[in-house]
């Protein structure tokens, strides 16, 4: 359960009548750097300041109900209540940090019994919710939020074609005056007002529709969400089509609280990287008992199309193939392996493929200390789903990889939710493919350790567009919501003049050691090697540096990091810290203080671009030195290169 270490709720005020307070008001983040301005006139509208530099201006919201619209411009406010609020949470899973500030100012606004807008402020950005306390069930005709921002603001645009979309994004950068009505966009979503990051996200999204964004051809963007399906059709066994829609977004209980609108606000870029507040207003954990939740890496064959070599059997979907797997996991202290694609006859989860018995895998693994993940299609789960898991748990999996969703419309994420609930029921972790962003889930139901919704290393199988600059674009942007299963460790490394995609033998784009450091700089804890063992084996330097890098980390600091650029970031586990550094296609050197370790000296195992990186992608050089935190720490990096450490304290 979450534990308060420290909890101060200051009653500052509480006003009530509907016209004794001025109609405009001002509210700020605990440091008084962020200052909200609202105004109640008519309905209400809003804008952001961040030391005192305009960054959003004044933007509407409201909800349009079957029989009501609220707040327009008929109800008045009757009921102000803020606070400041002093905590700290320590979450069930120390993923980022194991211990959260959660200081912000809190205001609820009163426009009548049943209904309610909630505002938070933080020192790193603000959100806001509606609430209603209304007996009967809601039909929800539109959620609209216009967004106004300063000229000249720029965005990192994921622009989408639909609705239905695994969000697997490449990220435009442009000034957000040129983005119009047919420019949709998935979340989260980047933008830059007078220098200013604001990342647009959404969190504790449940029993309601995802929230996504269009243009209006000037400096506003504005709120669309997917209707609620009337007729699907199944296409295959994956791709569940809406035919037609309702004229509604959701139809929900009349009591509840609705998704929290989330505006994280960082001056630097790096800043976006440090903030846990999806996490924060995310549900708390329903789960009992969160101890059996293990998060590790994981062996996978998909990426690598299970193309093992020198070995004396014929390799493909078969018990040989996945008991080497399981041989290699367990020699590297690799926690689990996923049998992806191809381990059942598609469409039924009990139609096993000829050569696989899981239940003979899974002793097998269980005898080594490894846990055994299985790939399933969602609507094939779904129609089978108390049987399969039942059957999984008798098996003794550990997990499930749940494939090919493509939507948030109300239905969907309904579904995901039942996934996670009946999934923890029997003690499997999840992790979801084909799948929109995180949205506060993986605190609500911690066993769903990570999720895709990135585009992710898979990619470089049939296109190019997962390239160096893209990495260092994605931890500033999608990585900010939440976990990503974007799958690194690829061996064969290729510079951008001479790769080409490669279905079957993939290889990635930029060096060795940038696949390397995405382990410190990605977060995800359930964290994949995408390359096959024979590979691995074949680079076991690389491999026992991988294999000993946590997935869970106490401390996040951005070094440094600029978006679309680079990145240099540090994660600590216990007294030991890693760095973690990417770049784009340009070399990079940096002079890092790391003062902000403990005082003292510290063994340290560095992997760095080698001398002809640029030329041959696979070259890199290890050293091992020892260092004090009073000098500065120097790094250079190859284009599309990489840097990754591990720093160990040996002296105060």
């Amino acid at each position: 359960m979450i534990k308060n270490r420290l909890i101060h709720i200051i009653l500052l005020l509480i006003i009530t009548g509907i016209n004794i307070y001025a109609q405009e008001q001002r509210y700020y983040s605990p440091d008084g750097k962020l200052k909200l301005t609202i105004n109640t006139d008519e309905g209400i509208k809003w804008s952001l300041k961040y030391n005192d530099v305009q960054i959003i201006l004044p933007s509407v919201m409201e909800m349009e109900f079957a029989t009501v619209t609220i707040p327009g411009s008929d109800f008045k406010v009757k009921k102000v209540t803020p606070l400041v609020v002093r905590e700290w949470i320590t979450p069930e899973l120390a993923i980022k940090d194991e211990v959260i500030s959660n200081d912000h100012t809190d205001l609820v606004f009163e426009f009548r019994k049943d209904f309610r807008l909630h505002f938070k402020i933080y020192n790193d950005g603000f959100a806001y919710r509606f609430e209603t306390e209304m007996k009967q069930k809601m039909i929800v005709l539109n959620e609209r939020s216009v967004i106004n921002f300063p000229e000249g603001t720029t965005s990192w645009y994921p622009l989408e074609d639909e609705f239905m979309s695994h969000n697997e994004r490449t990220y435009i950068e442009t000034v957000l005056d040129t983005i119009n009505e047919n420019h949709l966009a998935s979340l989260p979503t980047l933008v830059k007002a007078n220098g200013i990051n604001v990342l647009i996200t959404e969190t504790a999204l449940e029993n309601y529709p995802g929230m996504w964004l269009r243009g209006v051809g000037s400096n506003t963007l504005q709120t669309v969400f997917p209707a609620y399906p009337r007729e699907e059709r199944l296409f295959g066994d994956r791709d569940m089509r809406v035919m037609t829609n309702t004229d509604f977004i959701s139809e929900t209980d009349g009591e509840r609280a609705f998704p929290w609108r989330l505006f994280i606000v960082s001056e630097s870029d790096g800043g976006l990287i440090e903030s846990n507040l999806t996490y924060l207003l995310a549900d708390t954990c329903r789960l009992p008992d969160t101890d059996w939740i293990k998060p590790g890496k994981a062996a996978w064959d998909w990426w690598n199309a299970n193309n093992l070599y020198g070995v004396d059997f014929k390799s493909g979907i078969n018990n040989e193939t996945y008991k080497y797997y399981i041989d290699f996991a367990a020699a590297n202290g690799i926690e689990y392996v996923i049998l992806d694609e191809g381990w059942y006859q598609l469409g039924d989860l009990f139609d096993i493929s000829p050569g696989i018995d899981v239940q003979e895998l899974c002793d097998y693994a269980g005898s080594k200390g490894v846990g055994v993940i299985l790939w399933v299609v969602w609507k094939t789960l779904d129609n089978q789903l108390d049987k399969a898991l039942a059957q999984f748990e008798a098996w003794g999996v550990k997990g499930i990889k749940v494939d090919f969703m493509q939507r948030d419309d109300q239905k969907m994420v309904e579904y995901y939710y039942k996934v996670a609930k009946k999934a923890a029921d029997h003690k499997l972790l999840v992790n979801y493919h084909g799948a929109y962003k995180p949205a506060g889930l993986r605190r609500t139901y911690p066993n769903v350790l990570t999720r895709e919704g990135v585009k992710g290393l898979e990619n470089s199988k049939w296109s190019k567009s997962v390239t160096p600059d893209h990495d260092v674009t994605i931890p500033f942007i999608r990585m900010v919501a939440g976990p990503m299963d974007y799958t690194p460790g690829a061996m064969i490394n290729l510079g951008e003049s001479n790769f080409s995609p490669m279905y079957t033998r993939p290889a990635s784009q930029g060096t060795r050691v940038h696949q390397m450091a995405m382990y410190v700089a990605y977060e995800s804890p359930l964290q994949m090697l995408a390359d096959n063992p024979v590979n691995y084996k074949r680079e076991q330097e690389c491999t026992d540096f991988i294999c000993m890098v946590p997935v869970a980390w106490d401390e996040t600091k951005v070094i440094e990091g600029k978006v679309g650029d680079y990145l240099v970031i540090a994660r600590r586990k216990g007294e030991t810290w890693y760095i973690g550094a990417l770049t784009d296609r340009e070399s990079r050197e940096f002079d890092l203080d790391i003062s902000f370790m403990k005082e003292g000296e510290y063994n340290v195992t560095v992997f760095y671009d080698g001398i002809n990186a640029a030329r041959y992608a696979s070259d890199y050089n290890r050293e091992e030195k020892t260092i004090s935190t009073s000098g500065l720490l120097n790094i250079k990096m190859a284009p599309g290169g990489g840097w990754v450490a591990k720093f160990e304290r040996v002296s105060r």
